[in-house]
């Protein structure tokens, strides 16, 4: 979209970052108060990148049920009152409205009848530009500064605009490519915010090679279903189960992206951490032994790598026997019980040795930010800035993989623009 000729000098709302959340409060702020002068300011010559490259280029707008138990970071009980204010059903009966219909998909996850996301941005746009909202793209604000309690001065690659409030929606640091270069964070704390530590989120994990650690290497491009736990200081902090795919650096698939945060934050607070793997999601120890001690009560005969086929993917059978050492003819009825319990804690309690994550480039959020608690959360409007909104991924909450970070941009997003677009003209 073109800057428009005659470049402004002041708006009622400046919005900086054009994704998902700031697209989605110039919106909002337009439909509840028209009279509001609404400018967006992106550095991206052609905004809305994230988006385009969201859930494989589909685009996973939101779940069917979204809850604050799915997102990590900051205080539920702010992001329960968040996500309240704009809950899933506004968010269907929204995107409905400016023409993108959803269904629903495995684990709830919805996405556009087209499965494109390219017509999930080009729908907001041209929403945008119905409500009369301007964007200004390949315009980067480059500074925001407030004298007193007057208007804030943006100096931007187009010139100086002043502004009565200012909207941060720059994301985070995640796939910097498309624009989240972290420099909202620098902005926010000029502007008297601290920042919680940032890590990647939602970002496969690398395994180390050598020693026998090279499991993954073996399986690359094997999927399967898993339960994995974290350990945190020798005691199991998170357990999350779902589908895992191993790959030549490691793991990657929704259950390894969503133990990546959990793993990051605790090599960032220097506490000791571990992940381990059990091949039989949802079942304990004694259990997966007394599934093999009936299989060799049923199959004396059949050998124990078949037996343990049925429990996981061949080529995974294949790979855990050898490491293990049990020979191919070994049968059920020959299966020594210290033999048979060795195994049985290797399929519920493999170590995933990790030995980092594929870093920003490849994460889908960010971990860390503004902290929730440095905003007020009927409005999110700082507490150390008035004037100044925080929406969407700068702020210090991240959600699991499944369309849950989308959400909270449209319900950040409404928040914030209900309280700009009374607060407009005041």
């Amino acid at each position: 979209m073109a800057v428009p000729a005659q470049e402004p000098t002041h708006c009622d709302v400046a919005i900086v970052g054009a994704g998902a959340a700031g697209l989605a409060t110039a919106i909002f702020v337009r439909r509840l108060n028209p009279g509001a002068s609404v400018h967006l300011f992106d550095s991206a010559k052609a905004p809305g990148a994230k988006i385009l490259v969201s859930g494989g280029s589909r685009c996973n707008v939101t779940n069917v049920s979204v809850s604050d138990a799915d997102f990590w970071g900051g205080p539920r009980a702010i992001v329960r009152r968040v996500l309240r204010a704009f809950p899933v059903p506004d968010t269907v009966a929204f995107f409905r409205g400016i023409g993108v219909h959803l269904h629903e998909e495995a684990d709830g996850k919805l996405f556009p009848d087209t499965n494109r996301a390219r017509d999930v941005l080009a729908a907001l746009l041209a929403e945008l530009s119905k409500v009369g909202a301007v964007l200004h793209a390949a315009d980067r604000v480059q500074a925001i500064e407030r004298a007193d309690h007057g208007p804030f001065r943006l100096t931007r690659t187009a010139g100086e605009v002043q502004a009565n409030r200012v909207v941060l929606a720059t994301g985070g640091q995640s796939l910097p490519k498309t624009g989240s270069d972290g420099f909202g964070f620098e902005m926010a704390r000029r502007l008297g915010h601290t920042i919680v530590p940032t890590t990647p989120g939602l970002v496969p994990l690398l395994l180390e090679n050598g020693a026998g650690e090279d499991l993954h290497r073996e399986l690359t491009g094997v999927a399967q279903p898993v339960e994995l736990f974290v350990w945190i200081e020798n005691r199991v902090a998170v357990r999350l189960q779902g589908p895992l795919l191993w790959t030549h650096f490691g793991v990657s698939g929704p259950v390894a992206l969503n133990a990546s945060r959990h793993w990051l934050r605790a090599q960032l607070e220097r506490r000791a951490c571990r992940i381990s793997v059990s091949f039989c999601p949802g079942e304990s120890f004694d259990g997966v032994d007394a599934r093999l001690t009936e299989m060799a009560a049923s199959r004396p005969k059949a050998s124990v790598q078949n037996a343990l086929a049925t429990i996981v993917p061949a080529a995974v059978a294949s790979a855990l026997a050898r490491r293990l050492g049990i020979e191919p003819p070994t049968d059920l009825a020959h299966f020594p019980r210290d033999d048979r319990r060795r195994l049985v804690h290797a399929l519920t309690g493999w170590p995933l040795a990790v030995a980092g994550s594929r870093g920003y480039d490849y994460a889908e959020v960010t971990a860390g930010g503004v902290p929730l608690t440095e905003i007020t959360p009927s409005t999110l409007e700082s507490r150390v800035c008035p004037g100044l909104f925080l929406v969407g991924e700068i702020l210090d909450i991240d959600g699991r993989i499944g369309g849950f970070n989308f959400q909270w941009a449209w319900s950040s997003a409404q928040v914030a623009a209900n309280a700009l677009a009374r607060r407009t003209g005041q």
